[in-house]
């Protein structure tokens, strides 16, 4: 992190170059990561005797044929997102559910933490704290999911506990070495968090942090976020095919992850923000369309006139309305390889007020 925060924060070019001379020294950056198996590529292992295959009964073929499914109780989402990691059978239940969790009271932050519990941690210092880990989660390869999880548990950590600015950059670690634990096939070892942060801090005060952060958590990581949420929405976004998948996801992703460096956007349900995105970037793409359709406010539960808040918030970090200095999400979805330069797709100055009538 910055020095006038008191903080150590590696430079992309730095931490190149730190990781390139580590390979050698760690045995960890040594070993590449495992690749995510797919269930059907897992070969099974037995010591029970092969069954020979018998040949089933006519009788059987034909009742067999005459199971059927029964009809499900939401058609239209079965039909729309047919994808089994979906679990389209469920996901309607699925997404109830993870909507009453995400206002629980102990998964969500306090609103102005800031203000209220902290006194010497600014705005400012958690910006500065969430664009570093961002390019820490890039540095390491992590999922999106682990970066999400990582930013709820400084907030909600930081809306109950005094933090010291010092300590500040320890938490971040430690809170990401957690959703790394949750999340990743092959998390990084606590050695790493402390070599990314120029050792800092020891290995024994990152695994000191870390207890004291799920000792507060009462070790229930699981929680959901904006993440969670934008698979499905961005899915029934494409629903309508006017707009090309990639750059509709990669816009979407790009304009939720800009909330997370901005303080103002803790005030918002992940939910919110996630069905805040997908309108924005419908509205990049295609300006002389209207973004929203019944079809989205089936799928994410919300009208426009509940997004209008959030969906102002996230028009103004996208059109960068407040200059900050804080680049990481701009500068990794500016790769045409990984993300079609997207961050350079600007979107309409101003949003029809009418828009907020309609749905």
């Amino acid at each position: 992190m910055a020095d006038k925060e008191n903080c150590v924060r590696l430079t992309r070019a730095q931490a190149k170059k730190r990781s390139a001379a580590s390979l050698q020294a760690q045995p960890m950056a040594s070993n590449p990561k495992r690749k995510r198996t797919a269930l059907a590529e897992i070969p099974i292992s037995t010591n029970a005797p092969a069954k020979p295959v018998t040949r089933m009964s006519k009788k059987k073929e034909e009742a067999k044929k005459a199971v059927t499914l029964p009809p499900a109780a939401d058609e239209a989402v079965h039909s729309d997102l047919d994808d089994p990691q979906m679990c389209p059978h469920y996901a309607t239940d699925i997404h109830q559910y993870l909507r009453s969790m995400e206002v629980e009271a102990k998964r969500r932050p306090m609103v102005n933490f800031i203000e209220k519990v902290q006194t010497d941690v600014t705005a400012n210092m958690r910006g500065i704290l969430v664009d570093w880990l961002i390019e820490v989660a890039e540095e390491y390869k992590l999922a999106s999911d682990t970066l999400y999880l990582t930013i709820s548990y400084i907030d909600r950590y930081l809306s109950s506990n005094v933090l010291n600015r010092q300590k500040l950059q320890l938490l971040g670690v430690s809170a990401m070495l957690i959703a790394s634990k949750y999340e990743e096939i092959t998390p990084p070892h606590v050695e790493d968090f402390c070599y990314i942060t120029d050792n800092t801090y020891t290995k024994q005060e990152v695994v000191k942090m870390e207890s004291d952060i799920l000792k507060f958590l009462n070790f229930e990581m699981g929680n959901p976020t904006i993440k969670t949420f934008l698979r499905r929405f961005i899915k029934a976004g494409l629903d309508d095919s006017k707009y090309n998948d990639l750059n509709l996801e990669f816009l979407a992703n790009y304009i939720a992850e800009l909330s997370l460096v901005d303080y103002g956007c803790v005030q918002f349900l992940p939910s919110t923000v996630a069905a805040s995105a997908v309108f924005l970037a419908r509205l990049t793409l295609l300006p002389d369309s209207h973004p929203w359709s019944s079809k989205l406010q089936q799928q994410t539960n919300y009208k426009l006139s509940d997004l209008k808040d959030c969906i102002k918030a996230l028009h103004d970090l996208q059109l960068n309305k407040k200059k900050s200095s804080l680049t990481a999400v701009r500068e990794k979805y500016k790769q045409h390889k990984q993300f079609k330069f997207v961050t350079t797709l600007v979107p309409p100055l101003e949003i029809p007020t009418s828009y907020f009538e309609g749905f």
